[in-house]
């Protein structure tokens, strides 16, 4: 069988992240990268969904990315609490 050869640029610290994660699931990353576009080929697209962040969210992720109206809780029960007020 004939191979070809993909090559790509990725930031060391995503690399090595991405790599423990495959460790534990027995993956090589040639593996998971012949899993991902056996995917594409079968679904005729990407595996998962992309989408566009409408306005408010933008907004929010921009703001919580500055740290501004972030909120802490000590608790997911503290946080669903706050969403009933």
């Amino acid at each position: 069988m004939k191979t070809a050869i993909i090559h790509a640029r990725i930031e060391p610290h995503i690399k090595r992240q991405a790599e423990g994660v495959l460790h534990k699931l027995g993956l090589s990353p040639t593996e998971a990268i012949r899993v991902f576009y056996r995917q594409i080929t079968l679904r005729h697209g990407l595996p998962f969904t992309l989408d566009v962040p409408n306005e408010c969210t933008a907004t929010t992720l921009q703001k919580s990315r500055r740290g501004e109206e972030v909120q802490e809780f000590e608790s997911l029960d503290d946080m669903f609490e706050s969403w009933k007020k």
